[in-house]
């Protein structure tokens, strides 16, 4: 498997420049800088244990530009709990030292040698095997697997303590480690997919060499391939991917399938059967052997990159950035926008979610395009492609989500259809605002458009009617422009006739982007010419509270209750 793309972490702006050296090795690393620090990053973070912690247990490879001793405390609460342990590498601000920490299962010592060449130093190697034989034999290339880590350190102990090897099959990256070799030696390093039973003289790699090719319609599937490799003798660890028709693509089983073997799946044009599936995909491939009606399964002579199979499910997420700050946009959106390779969207909208990498493509396009935009997203994901539509705040809140399910809804592409579709959700403009005030909307409330364009102003009214006849709080999306100068003091004219003129509004102005301002006032001081379209206008119910703050401006809250205090 591809090694997932390494975190740049830095603390100041004296490590920027290290940092972006290290970016040129790896062009799909993202640097993140501290918060009023650092300008110009990928990402910026408020906390650097938290910010660490989160990366570890997402499994992503750590490169952290400061002491050793800053990465160690920071990670120390979650090293002993269970699951994948990343690279985790701390390297001097000034490039003159790397160390690898965490992770040696894991290639932190590859890292640090590829980093350390780069950098033109010595990576700081203390791994007795590594220093011995120049290799981590635990630690197999991608495209291998290692059968059993206890058994495989008790053999890398056993040839510590000098004990000589043999090797059986093909291990190019061992030609040219210093392993003590001897071919009558009782310990073997044993490369092949064939199941074995688990021995103390040998050290298992399996190569990732086997195709299974499946069909959805097959009844528990990933235990049917289970048992196909078994009769078959071959070890499950040996299996590269799953290949199933195009036209099975949206079926739930097979994602099931895939996850609970722990391999890719990839699709490939309808054939006539499962073994011209895998024949076509794959024509280097030896014969596939059927295996049932639904199974077959193919065996390469080398690991096989899942890459070069087929093509994948086509993604396409519809994100919301939040209200512009990146400490405010959630760690979904950040991961999601990190794998994308189309970014969409309005172009101020775009460039808020940025900055990106040099691979990955931008189209911006005008805020009114948004069911153009929505069936280009489905036109590229249809190709296979990762792709993200961005809106701010919340993409279900007046945003891209809506048009971009009406283009699914009325399209007739099968394509379409078989594209892997997620919401993920962010801080609205309200949200946003009403937790800057305070919680003006503790309780019920009430989110409306002001914006007619694309539904009857006299729907509008009648909304707002009601809305201010049942006592909720309001929320005010789109509340003036330059071609809707009067509808916020004709909205303003219906509220008033069901609110009294203390009526606590707070209006919030760029929230969550520089030059943000809020502001609290009473229903009978709000006017129209103190809005513009980039503000959110929030207006209290009978029960909305204020009181002062110590730096002082007013709180403003809707409380639980209503009518009597429990």
């Amino acid at each position: 498997m591809t090694r997932k793309a390494p975190a740049i972490v830095i603390l100041g702006k004296g490590s920027l420049a290290t940092a972006r050296k290290l970016q040129q090795f790896y062009p799909d690393a993202l640097i993140y800088g501290l918060a009023g620090r650092v300008e110009g990053v990928e990402r910026s973070y408020q906390e650097f244990g938290a910010t660490l912690r989160q990366l570890y247990q997402q499994d992503t490879p750590i490169i952290a530009l400061c002491a050793a001793g800053i990465v160690i405390r920071s990670l120390a609460s979650v090293l002993l709990e269970k699951g994948a342990e990343p690279p985790v590498l701390a390297v001097a601000e000034d490039g003159s030292a790397v160390v690898p920490l965490l992770g040696g299962l894991a290639g932190v010592n590859v890292l640090a040698r590829e980093i350390a060449a780069g950098l033109g130093v010595a990576a700081a190697i203390t791994t007795s095997g590594e220093l011995r034989f120049g290799t981590c034999l635990l630690n197999p290339p991608s495209g291998y697997a290692l059968a059993d880590l206890e058994l495989g350190k008790r053999f890398v102990s056993d040839l510590l303590a000098g004990e000589s090897v043999r090797i059986d099959g093909a291990a190019p990256w061992l030609e040219q480690a210093q392993l003590p070799q001897n071919e009558q030696a009782q310990l073997a390093i044993h490369v092949g997919c064939d199941a074995r039973e688990a021995n103390a003289n040998e050290l298992v790699i399996y190569p990732r060499c086997v195709l299974v090719a499946v069909s959805a319609a097959l009844p528990a599937l990933a235990n049917a391939v289970r048992a196909a490799l078994r009769e078959a003798k071959i070890a499950e660890p040996a299996l590269a991917c799953l290949l199933a028709s195009e036209d099975e693509m949206a079926a739930p089983a097979l994602q099931a399938a895939a996850a609970e073997l722990g391999v890719p799946l990839r699709f490939a044009a309808p054939a006539a059967s499962v073994s011209e599936l895998a024949a076509q995909a794959l024509p280097q491939l030896l014969a596939p052997q059927p295996v049932g009606d639904g199974l077959a399964i193919a065996v390469a002579a080398e690991p096989i990159d899942p890459q070069q199979i087929g093509r994948g499910r086509g993604r396409l997420a519809v994100i919301g950035l939040g209200p512009g700050a990146a400490e405010l946009m959630v760690p979904a959106v950040k991961a999601e926008l990190a794998r994308a390779n189309d970014v969409l969207g309005y172009e101020t909208y775009v460039r808020m979610a940025g900055p990106f990498r040099a691979d990955q493509v931008l189209h911006c396009t005008d805020n009114r395009e948004e069911m153009q935009r929505a069936r280009h997203a489905f036109e590229l994901a249809a190709q296979g492609r990762s792709v993200v539509v961005v809106s701010s705040g919340d993409p279900g809140v007046f945003a891209m989500a809506a048009a971009v399910l009406e283009a699914l809804h009325e399209s007739s592409e099968p394509s379409w259809q078989r594209v892997e579709l997620e919401v993920l959700p962010g801080v609205s403009a309200s949200l946003a605002t009403a937790a800057q005030a305070g919680a003006p909307l503790g309780h019920d409330f009430c989110v409306l458009s002001l914006s007619d364009n694309l539904k009857p102003w006299a729907i509008i009214e009648q909304r707002l009617d009601l809305a201010s006849q049942a006592d909720l709080a309001l929320a005010f999306y789109n509340p003036i422009s330059r071609s809707r100068p009067w509808q916020l003091g004709r909205a303003l004219e219906i509220v008033r006739q069901h609110r009294t003129a203390d009526t606590p509004v707070v209006l919030g102005r760029d929230i969550g982007r520089p030059g943000q301002t809020l502001r609290v006032l009473r229903l009978g001081e709000l006017t129209p010419e103190q809005v513009d379209m980039r503000t959110m206008v929030l207006i209290g119910s009978s029960t909305t509270c204020t009181f002062p703050r110590a730096d002082g401006g007013e709180w403003v809250y809707t409380p639980r209750w209503y009518g009597q205090k429990p």
